[in-house]
């Protein structure tokens, strides 16, 4: 029997997006079309759960809830030049809400492949967010990344400005530590 990944879309728009305050249509629309189980072939069957999901050794796709979330927060716009950092889920997304998008999955994630990019979002937590993606901020850029140091992790929001770069939190969030971005160990007495 063929599953019904379609039918499982609108059920994770529906039940693990809409439900938690994303209510912007365009990422609804958006993420009822893009096919999730195509980053992960052979975990289609997981593509729809709330879980993180391997799509890559070390590489995760976001729960439905936290990409949509953070999706939102940097309220991305038609014609902005977006940067995904180990995002190809969220990469799609934007490319459906007509973004232009580049992607950056190698193993140094600091190496920007440019600057003055409207919006950067990461899928994966990392310590604190590396001054190479503040850099490339343009002037009113977003970036939306979650930062986790122990269990608990928050989802963040920097935003570029004339005087510098400001950072939000914005929720509640969990996701696995992007490879390279552990916590440093430390001993206290």
């Amino acid at each position: 029997m063929a599953a019904d990944f379609a039918a499982a879309r609108l059920n994770m728009v529906e039940s693990q997006v809409r439900t938690n305050d994303v209510t912007d249509v365009r990422i609804h629309d958006a993420m009822r079309v893009i096919p999730r189980e195509d980053f992960a072939p052979s975990k289609a069957f997981q593509a729809y759960a709330d879980a993180d999901l391997e799509y890559a050794p070390g590489r995760y796709l976001l729960r439905p809830r936290e990409v949509s979330k953070l999706l939102q927060a940097i309220k991305p716009k038609a014609g902005e030049r977006a940067l995904a950092i180990a995002a190809p889920y969220a990469a799609a997304v934007l490319e459906a809400m007509g973004l232009t998008v580049e992607r950056l999955d190698e193993s140094d994630l600091t190496a920007v492949l440019g600057a003055n990019y409207d919006v950067v979002v990461v899928e994966g937590a990392v310590t604190k967010a590396p001054q190479a993606w503040t850099d490339a901020l343009a002037l009113g850029g977003r970036l939306g990344v979650i930062e986790r140091e122990n269990v608990t992790a928050k989802a963040a929001l920097y935003v570029r400005a004339d005087d510098g770069v400001g950072r939000r939190t914005l929720f509640d969030a969990m996701a696995p530590i992007l490879e390279g971005f552990e916590p440093t160990q430390s001993f206290a007495f």
